[in-house]
């Protein structure tokens, strides 16, 4: 009795160990404002980025993938969380994440996985659900940025790290998997990167990249907000008049000037340099500044400069992290570890590349709005397929906790996307909630919510009360506000009560 009883457990235990190692590893790249247009996966991308395109091509591309509040903090806890801002308590930037309630690392990790955070963190509380920790102090610098670590529960310690930001938080990544990870066990790993954030600083290997490209303006470059909500007019985020020559676009100033608002913090970004550095920025940089200070731009003239030189070092961020996500997968495919680990890559919001003549996010309108997707899950989602579901980052937590086996909190408001990457037709949301809280606050962009369904958009700001209603397969720009409008009475009438609709089922407060 004794022998059987042996062998019934000895295989029961062999049993769990091949579904545990069967599990697949989870690699979750998360960038800081990548606006599609920056993506080559994507129709009208600026440039090519070609690693990523090695996602896409593995897995699926999502076309009309969007968030639920278009601010880092936000979008950050409700990618862990898989819950709406209202819910998770972490409104804007000024909020801390309470870490005591679940996210999918504590839950994949309570459920057998090892777990590890690098890189942007932003939250203000320390990272919890992770064995090992290795975040950026804050909104992190790009250039000598200060890390701080943690392995296993043990006090957090910093330390400044010589380098550049990408690719230092790629070397942490690879060095995590190569010498800290159990190798015979699944892993989950965050690999969350700076870049490309304000102040767009871009690496060493991407200085020489694109001097002489003139980058297509965008057509609403000019918006003159006519016809629209009086908050499009209000705002604070113009490349024209709100974009600073120093902090943002690497002009120095000249002797005697008065510096004003970030320009104040310019010159502690640059000593934050080594000398090597400093030289190859200079060399990047300085002749062009002569030429510019000397030619005297006003009006629109000024404006087409700033926006090209806004081009230039936002998409030589994006090159940086392009290149670097290259090294992760080739890393992975080099040590037998690519036929088994999901690869996620998104953005914590998109970004206006001069759309209305913006840079920054926040508002619903479609560039900030919808994000960069793409996931590959080896021998199971189909390689170079799209989707144009309407999926949200509320929707991460959900279908990656499926994947490990876990089971989905209730109070998790997301679903799981796992059926459509698997080709399964489902049933799926036809409109998505959007809600946008931080006024007064940085760029002063007025709080909003709002509804968009697969062609059509309301939002209402509602401390104003003012609304707008856009066709955007029609106006894909977003210029025409149709609310109003009596040809779209019935339109109108339906997407206020699917918002009504959406707020009850998230329980999104009256107030």
């Amino acid at each position: 009795m004794k022998k059987v009883c042996f062998i019934v457990s000895l295989i029961f235990v062999l049993g769990c160990q091949t579904q545990k190692f069967e599990r697949p590893n989870v690699v979750f790249i998360l960038v800081d404002d990548h606006a599609l247009k920056a993506v080559s996966s994507y129709e009208g991308s600026l440039i090519e980025t070609p690693n990523l395109e090695r996602i896409a091509n593995n897995g699926i591309r999502f076309d009309a993938a969007c968030v639920t509040n278009a601010i880092c903090a936000p979008s950050r806890t409700v990618i862990l969380t898989g819950t709406h801002s209202h819910i998770n308590g972490v409104v804007d930037n000024g909020s801390r994440f309470d870490p005591s309630q679940p996210t999918f690392p504590l839950l994949m990790q309570e459920a057998g996985y090892q777990t590890a955070m690098i890189g942007k963190w932003h939250l203000k509380s320390n990272p919890v659900g992770f064995d090992y920790w290795d975040i950026l102090n804050g909104q992190g610098q790009y250039y000598s940025p200060v890390f701080m670590k943690s392995v296993n529960g043990s006090e957090p310690v910093n330390r400044t790290i010589d380098g550049y930001c990408t690719d230092l938080t790629t070397d942490l990544t690879i060095d995590w998997l190569d010498q800290e990870r159990n190798k015979e066990e699944p892993f989950l790993l965050l690999c969350h990167h700076k870049a490309p954030h304000r102040t767009w600083m871009p690496g060493p290997n991407q200085l020489e990249l694109f001097k002489d490209t003139q980058f297509p303006e965008p057509e609403t470059l000019f918006d003159d907000f006519r016809g629209r909500a009086s908050a499009v007019s209000t705002q604070e985020m113009t490349i024209s008049d709100h974009m600073y020559l120093w902090h943002d676009l690497m002009v120095p100033p000249q002797e005697g000037a008065t510096l004003e608002g970030p320009d104040k913090w310019a010159q502690g970004n640059i000593d934050r340099m080594s000398e090597t550095q400093r030289t190859a920025w200079d060399e990047t940089f300085d002749a062009d500044n002569d030429s510019f200070i000397k030619s005297d731009l006003k009006g629109a003239e000024l404006t087409r400069w700033k926006y090209q030189r806004y081009m230039q070092n936002y998409l030589r961020c994006i090159k940086g992290i392009d290149d670097n996500v290259g090294r992760l997968l080739d890393y992975l495919e080099e040590n037998d570890l690519a036929d088994n680990t999901i690869i996620v890559y998104m953005s914590d919001q998109g970004f206006f590349l001069g759309e209305h003549g913006w840079y920054d996010k926040r508002f619903m309108y479609e560039p900030s709005l919808r994000i960069p997707l793409l996931i590959s899950w080896p021998d199971v989602t189909d390689k170079g397929s799209h989707s144009d579901l309407l999926v949200q980052n509320l929707d991460l937590a959900p279908t990656l906790l499926e994947i490990a086996g876990v089971e989905i909190p209730k109070r998790m408001q997301g679903q799981s996307m796992v059926p459509i990457l698997k080709g399964d037709a489902t049933p799926w949301r036809d409109a998505m909630y959007y809600h946008y809280y931080e006024y007064p606050g940085a760029h002063s962009v007025q709080k909003h919510e709002g509804v968009r369904t697969e062609r059509y958009k309301l939002i209402h700001y509602y401390e104003i009360d003012e609304w707008e209603m856009f066709d955007f397969k029609s106006d894909p720009n977003e210029m025409i506000n149709l609310y109003d409008n009596p040809a779209y009475a019935g339109i109108q009438n339906e997407l206020n009560q699917k918002l009504k609709a959406l707020k009850v089922q998230y329980e999104v407060p009256s107030s």
